[in-house]
């Protein structure tokens, strides 16, 4: 399984980690060339779909498609929640009859719908475990 990690590299500026070698740099909006948090869940929400689609979308397009997975939606400041969040797959369709577009479209949602781990947990929600460990001792 892979360890993921952040290491704190200033004021609220970090680095995320993967034990497969990969790095992001994670920070609030008025840091230059960060990621903030939740703009990382929106990528991983917008990768998830284009990756899950993928393999349907390849069959019927070929592998070498274009394809661009837009997201966006604002956060509540009140509550600091993001109520909506809005994807928007853009293809180039132009090769298929109305009915081919309409087929390729229900097996795209099918698609994510079943297979995408990120829309998944955000729609049905999860709990999640926080603790504190004294690494001091």
């Amino acid at each position: 399984m892979t360890e993921l990690w952040v290491e704190r590299t200033g004021s609220r500026r970090y680095t995320g980690h993967s034990s497969r070698g990969a790095k992001v740099l994670v920070g609030s909006e008025d840091v230059e060339g960060v990621f903030t948090p939740g703009e990382l869940m929106k990528i991983a929400l917008a990768a998830c779909s284009g990756m899950s689609s993928d393999q349907p979308l390849a069959r019927r397009l070929g592998d070498d498609y274009t394809a661009v997975v837009r997201v966006s939606g604002d956060a509540d400041r009140e509550r600091e929640v993001y109520p909506l969040l809005e994807e928007t797959l853009e293809l180039d369709l132009s090769g298929l009859s109305p009915e081919e577009k309409e087929r390729l479209l229900t097996v795209v949602d099918r698609a994510i719908d079943l297979v995408c781990t990120v829309g998944r947990t955000l729609k049905a929600g999860t709990r999640v475990e926080f603790k504190v460990t004294d690494v001091g001792s």
